[in-house]
Protein backbone atom coordinates (compact mmCIF):
# COMPACT_ATOMS: atom_id res chain seq x y z
CA UNK A 1 0.00 0.00 0.00
CA UNK A 2 1.29 3.57 -0.72
CA UNK A 3 2.55 5.69 1.77
CA UNK A 4 -0.20 8.69 2.77
CA UNK A 5 0.00 12.10 2.00
CA UNK A 6 -0.33 15.27 4.32
CA UNK A 7 -0.86 18.35 4.19
CA UNK A 8 0.02 20.61 7.07
CA UNK A 9 -0.34 24.03 7.64
CA UNK A 10 2.67 24.74 9.28
CA UNK A 11 1.33 27.85 11.04
CA UNK A 12 4.34 30.42 12.65
CA UNK A 13 7.11 29.45 13.00
CA UNK A 14 6.00 29.71 16.99
CA UNK A 15 4.55 26.38 16.31
CA UNK A 16 7.54 24.83 16.96
CA UNK A 17 7.14 25.68 20.51
CA UNK A 18 3.66 26.14 20.70
CA UNK A 19 1.88 22.82 19.73
CA UNK A 20 -1.07 22.93 20.60
CA UNK A 21 -4.23 20.77 19.23
CA UNK A 22 -2.44 20.57 15.43
CA UNK A 23 0.92 19.21 17.15
CA UNK A 24 -1.00 16.55 19.23
CA UNK A 25 -2.64 15.36 16.19
CA UNK A 26 0.40 15.06 13.53
CA UNK A 27 2.38 13.37 16.29
CA UNK A 28 -0.70 10.66 16.50
CA UNK A 29 -0.27 10.39 12.78
CA UNK A 30 3.46 10.03 13.13
CA UNK A 31 3.29 6.93 15.71
CA UNK A 32 0.78 5.33 13.14
CA UNK A 33 2.95 6.34 10.21
CA UNK A 34 3.80 2.64 8.44
CA UNK A 35 7.88 2.40 7.95
CA UNK A 36 9.09 5.54 6.05
CA UNK A 37 12.14 5.50 3.87
CA UNK A 38 12.14 9.33 3.43
CA UNK A 39 10.23 12.35 3.87
CA UNK A 40 10.08 14.64 0.77
CA UNK A 41 8.68 18.20 2.15
CA UNK A 42 7.37 20.86 -0.27
CA UNK A 43 7.19 24.09 1.14
CA UNK A 44 6.41 27.68 0.23
CA UNK A 45 9.61 29.01 1.49
CA UNK A 46 11.39 27.63 -0.92
CA UNK A 47 10.49 28.75 -4.44
CA UNK A 48 13.26 28.41 -7.42
CA UNK A 49 12.86 30.30 -10.55
CA UNK A 50 13.20 28.22 -13.70
CA UNK A 51 12.12 24.57 -12.58
CA UNK A 52 12.34 22.53 -9.85
CA UNK A 53 15.77 21.95 -7.23
CA UNK A 54 15.79 18.89 -4.92
CA UNK A 55 18.03 19.07 -1.90
CA UNK A 56 20.64 16.91 -2.05
CA UNK A 57 22.33 17.24 1.08
CA UNK A 58 23.46 14.15 3.04
CA UNK A 59 22.94 16.53 6.41
CA UNK A 60 20.64 19.21 5.73
CA UNK A 61 21.28 22.19 8.05
CA UNK A 62 18.17 23.57 9.95
CA UNK A 63 17.42 27.17 8.70
CA UNK A 64 15.84 29.75 10.89
CA UNK A 65 14.45 31.84 8.12
CA UNK A 66 12.14 34.43 9.76
CA UNK A 67 13.46 37.09 12.19
CA UNK A 68 11.65 38.63 15.16
CA UNK A 69 10.53 35.88 17.26
CA UNK A 70 11.67 34.41 20.50
CA UNK A 71 15.46 33.66 20.89
CA UNK A 72 14.24 30.26 21.89
CA UNK A 73 13.29 29.08 18.46
CA UNK A 74 16.51 29.74 16.95
CA UNK A 75 18.27 27.22 19.62
CA UNK A 76 16.07 24.62 17.75
CA UNK A 77 17.50 22.13 15.50
CA UNK A 78 16.02 19.49 13.44
CA UNK A 79 19.03 16.89 12.64
CA UNK A 80 17.67 14.29 10.43
CA UNK A 81 20.05 13.33 7.38
CA UNK A 82 19.09 13.61 3.99
CA UNK A 83 18.52 11.02 1.33
CA UNK A 84 20.27 12.02 -1.88
CA UNK A 85 19.56 8.52 -3.72
CA UNK A 86 15.82 9.19 -3.15
CA UNK A 87 16.02 12.85 -4.12
CA UNK A 88 18.06 11.62 -7.46
CA UNK A 89 14.96 9.46 -8.05
CA UNK A 90 13.12 12.31 -7.37
CA UNK A 91 14.99 14.70 -9.95
CA UNK A 92 14.55 11.56 -12.60
CA UNK A 93 10.68 11.60 -12.40
CA UNK A 94 10.82 15.50 -12.42
CA UNK A 95 12.73 15.59 -15.90
CA UNK A 96 11.23 12.33 -17.29
CA UNK A 97 7.71 14.24 -16.50
CA UNK A 98 9.38 17.53 -18.58
CA UNK A 99 9.76 19.65 -15.99
CA UNK A 100 13.09 21.16 -15.23
CA UNK A 101 14.84 20.23 -12.06
CA UNK A 102 18.43 20.78 -10.56
CA UNK A 103 20.27 19.17 -7.93
CA UNK A 104 20.95 21.37 -5.09
CA UNK A 105 24.09 20.21 -2.65
CA UNK A 106 24.05 22.46 0.16
CA UNK A 107 20.04 23.64 0.50
CA UNK A 108 19.13 22.76 4.17
CA UNK A 109 15.22 22.67 5.36
CA UNK A 110 13.53 25.68 6.34
CA UNK A 111 10.44 26.12 8.67
CA UNK A 112 8.21 25.06 7.30
CA UNK A 113 9.54 21.92 6.42
CA UNK A 114 10.77 21.39 9.82
CA UNK A 115 8.71 23.21 12.13
CA UNK A 116 6.08 20.90 11.70
CA UNK A 117 8.05 17.70 11.78
CA UNK A 118 9.27 18.14 14.79
CA UNK A 119 5.97 16.92 15.94
CA UNK A 120 5.00 14.78 12.92
CA UNK A 121 8.31 12.96 13.84
CA UNK A 122 10.22 14.47 16.78
CA UNK A 123 13.24 11.84 16.62
CA UNK A 124 14.58 13.00 13.43
CA UNK A 125 16.29 10.00 12.32
CA UNK A 126 14.24 9.46 9.23
CA UNK A 127 15.93 10.99 6.19
CA UNK A 128 14.22 14.33 4.75
CA UNK A 129 14.92 15.97 1.88
CA UNK A 130 13.25 18.81 0.30
CA UNK A 131 11.58 19.74 -3.30
CA UNK A 132 11.24 23.39 -3.99
CA UNK A 133 8.16 25.02 -5.61
CA UNK A 134 8.52 26.27 -8.92
CA UNK A 135 7.79 30.15 -9.54
CA UNK A 136 5.73 30.40 -11.35
CA UNK A 137 3.20 28.44 -9.81
CA UNK A 138 -0.59 28.31 -10.27
CA UNK A 139 -2.89 25.76 -9.01
CA UNK A 140 -3.02 23.13 -12.25
CA UNK A 141 1.03 23.35 -12.14
CA UNK A 142 0.54 22.57 -8.37
CA UNK A 143 -1.78 20.04 -9.40
CA UNK A 144 0.44 18.73 -12.09
CA UNK A 145 3.78 18.57 -9.63
CA UNK A 146 2.13 16.55 -7.14
CA UNK A 147 0.75 13.82 -10.05
CA UNK A 148 4.48 13.42 -11.30
CA UNK A 149 5.85 13.10 -7.19
CA UNK A 150 2.96 10.78 -6.76
CA UNK A 151 5.18 7.31 -7.76
CA UNK A 152 7.88 7.82 -4.53
CA UNK A 153 4.58 6.67 -2.47
CA UNK A 154 5.16 3.53 -3.79
CA UNK A 155 9.10 3.33 -2.72
CA UNK A 156 8.65 4.61 0.92
CA UNK A 157 8.49 8.09 0.69
CA UNK A 158 6.11 10.09 2.63
CA UNK A 159 5.03 13.26 1.23
CA UNK A 160 4.38 16.21 2.79
CA UNK A 161 3.43 19.32 1.45
CA UNK A 162 3.79 22.18 3.95
CA UNK A 163 1.85 25.51 3.41
CA UNK A 164 -1.03 27.04 5.06
CA UNK A 165 -4.63 26.88 5.02
CA UNK A 166 -5.26 30.92 5.55
CA UNK A 167 -2.09 33.29 5.03
CA UNK A 168 -2.39 37.00 5.39
CA UNK A 169 0.68 38.34 7.77
CA UNK A 170 -0.99 41.76 7.85
CA UNK A 171 -3.57 40.72 9.86
CA UNK A 172 -1.19 38.50 11.82
CA UNK A 173 0.93 41.13 12.77
CA UNK A 174 -2.00 43.54 13.63
CA UNK A 175 -4.53 41.03 15.55
CA UNK A 176 -7.91 42.18 16.78
CA UNK A 177 -9.46 42.28 13.05
CA UNK A 178 -12.78 40.59 12.57
CA UNK A 179 -11.46 37.29 11.23
CA UNK A 180 -14.52 35.47 10.66
CA UNK A 181 -13.39 34.81 6.85
CA UNK A 182 -11.21 32.37 8.37
CA UNK A 183 -13.46 30.01 9.38
CA UNK A 184 -15.53 30.26 6.31
CA UNK A 185 -12.93 30.14 4.04
CA UNK A 186 -11.78 26.48 6.20
CA UNK A 187 -15.19 24.98 5.44
CA UNK A 188 -15.28 26.12 2.14
CA UNK A 189 -12.03 23.79 1.08
CA UNK A 190 -13.03 21.59 3.70
CA UNK A 191 -16.51 20.72 1.62
CA UNK A 192 -14.21 20.85 -0.98
CA UNK A 193 -11.44 18.63 -0.34
CA UNK A 194 -13.86 15.94 1.18
CA UNK A 195 -15.93 15.89 -2.01
CA UNK A 196 -13.36 15.67 -4.24
CA UNK A 197 -14.09 19.04 -6.19
CA UNK A 198 -10.58 19.52 -7.57
CA UNK A 199 -12.21 21.67 -10.69
CA UNK A 200 -13.52 24.13 -7.66
CA UNK A 201 -10.09 23.78 -5.51
CA UNK A 202 -8.27 24.87 -9.24
CA UNK A 203 -10.54 28.28 -9.28
CA UNK A 204 -10.45 28.40 -5.66
CA UNK A 205 -9.70 31.93 -5.93
CA UNK A 206 -13.32 33.00 -7.99
CA UNK A 207 -15.43 30.56 -6.24
CA UNK A 208 -14.38 30.41 -2.01
CA UNK A 209 -15.41 33.01 -0.01
CA UNK A 210 -12.69 35.55 0.75
CA UNK A 211 -9.72 33.92 -0.90
CA UNK A 212 -8.16 36.54 -1.72
CA UNK A 213 -8.33 37.64 2.29
CA UNK A 214 -7.40 34.58 3.27
CA UNK A 215 -4.29 34.41 0.24
CA UNK A 216 -3.13 37.74 -0.88
CA UNK A 217 -0.62 35.75 -2.42
CA UNK A 218 -0.98 32.17 -3.33
CA UNK A 219 2.02 30.56 -2.51
CA UNK A 220 0.80 28.93 1.29
CA UNK A 221 -2.32 27.14 -0.67
CA UNK A 222 -0.28 26.02 -3.30
CA UNK A 223 1.13 22.80 -1.79
CA UNK A 224 -3.13 21.65 -0.79
CA UNK A 225 -2.85 20.89 -4.77
CA UNK A 226 0.05 19.61 -4.21
CA UNK A 227 -1.12 16.76 -2.05
CA UNK A 228 -4.39 16.48 -3.84
CA UNK A 229 -2.16 15.89 -7.50
CA UNK A 230 0.02 13.21 -5.56
CA UNK A 231 -2.52 11.45 -3.29
CA UNK A 232 -4.92 11.13 -6.36
CA UNK A 233 -8.57 10.49 -7.11
CA UNK A 234 -11.06 8.81 -5.22
CA UNK A 235 -8.19 8.49 -2.29
CA UNK A 236 -9.96 8.61 1.21
CA UNK A 237 -9.25 12.23 3.15
CA UNK A 238 -9.02 12.60 6.76
CA UNK A 239 -9.55 16.15 8.39
CA UNK A 240 -6.77 17.14 10.67
CA UNK A 241 -8.69 20.09 12.80
CA UNK A 242 -5.72 21.88 14.41
CA UNK A 243 -8.32 25.22 14.90
CA UNK A 244 -7.36 29.03 14.43
CA UNK A 245 -4.01 30.44 16.41
CA UNK A 246 -3.02 34.20 16.24
CA UNK A 247 -6.65 34.61 15.86
CA UNK A 248 -5.71 34.13 11.86
CA UNK A 249 -4.21 31.42 10.77
CA UNK A 250 -6.16 28.06 10.34
CA UNK A 251 -3.91 24.92 11.21
CA UNK A 252 -6.62 22.50 9.07
CA UNK A 253 -4.42 19.97 7.54
CA UNK A 254 -4.93 16.64 5.65
CA UNK A 255 -4.18 13.15 6.03
CA UNK A 256 -4.77 11.55 2.07
CA UNK A 257 -4.67 7.66 1.77
CA UNK A 258 -4.59 5.06 4.26
CA UNK A 259 -2.05 4.08 7.19
CA UNK A 260 -1.94 7.00 9.80
CA UNK A 261 -5.39 8.10 10.55
CA UNK A 262 -5.06 9.85 14.39
CA UNK A 263 -6.59 8.36 16.66
CA UNK A 264 -7.53 11.89 18.44
CA UNK A 265 -10.99 12.97 17.63
CA UNK A 266 -12.44 15.49 15.55
CA UNK A 267 -14.05 18.42 16.24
Amino acid sequence: MPLPVLFVSHGAPTFALEPGRAGALLADIGRRLPPVSAVLVLSPHWMSAGGVRVGHAAEPETLHDFGGFPHALYALRYPAPGHPALAARTLTLLRQAGIPAEADPVRGLDHGAWVPLMHLLPQATVPVFQVSLPHPLDPAGALRLGQVLAPLRDEGVLIVASGGMTHNLFEFRRHGDDAGYVGDFTRWVRTAVLTGDVPGLLDYRRLAPQAARAHPSEEHFLPLLVALGAGGSNAPVTVIDGGITDGVLSMESYLIGHGAEPAIPQL
